[in-house]
């Protein structure tokens, strides 16, 4: 069962995003921030991160950068809010493999998962 690091300083769409991905078989380690984020992916090696880009911290891009000098071959998709296009076009040349809108669809999270880990 592939591994899955959900990050996001929203507990109620942590929440929901981790028992989404859980009740579709997979393994799910939270983060509430960049900081966790990046501690956490260096301790457990997730096979893939859903990583928000608005945090308190360190942002997501950061956390992205961070987490790409620990792996380089990081499986992440990022998260953001509408209107953030800009930001999603510096975390792709930063080395994200896609991005989810929020507020998020069910298949969209697991498509965007799915993608990233084939």
């Amino acid at each position: 069962m592939p591994t899955i690091l959900v990050v996001d300083d929203a507990a109620f769409m942590r929440m929901r995003c981790a028992k989404l991905l859980k009740d579709n078989g997979f393994d799910v380690i939270e983060a509430g921030n960049g900081v966790e984020a990046v501690q956490k992916y260096t301790e457990a090696r997730p096979d893939a991160v859903l990583l928000d880009v608005t945090m308190p911290e360190m942002d997501g891009l950061e956390a992205l950068r961070q987490i790409k000098r620990v792996d380089p071959n990081a499986r992440v998709a990022m998260v953001t809010a509408m209107g953030q296009q800009a930001v999603v076009m510096e975390a792709l040349k930063a080395g994200a493999r896609d991005f989810v809108l929020k507020p998020f669809q069910p298949d969209r999270i697991l498509g965007a998962v799915r993608k990233i880990l084939s």
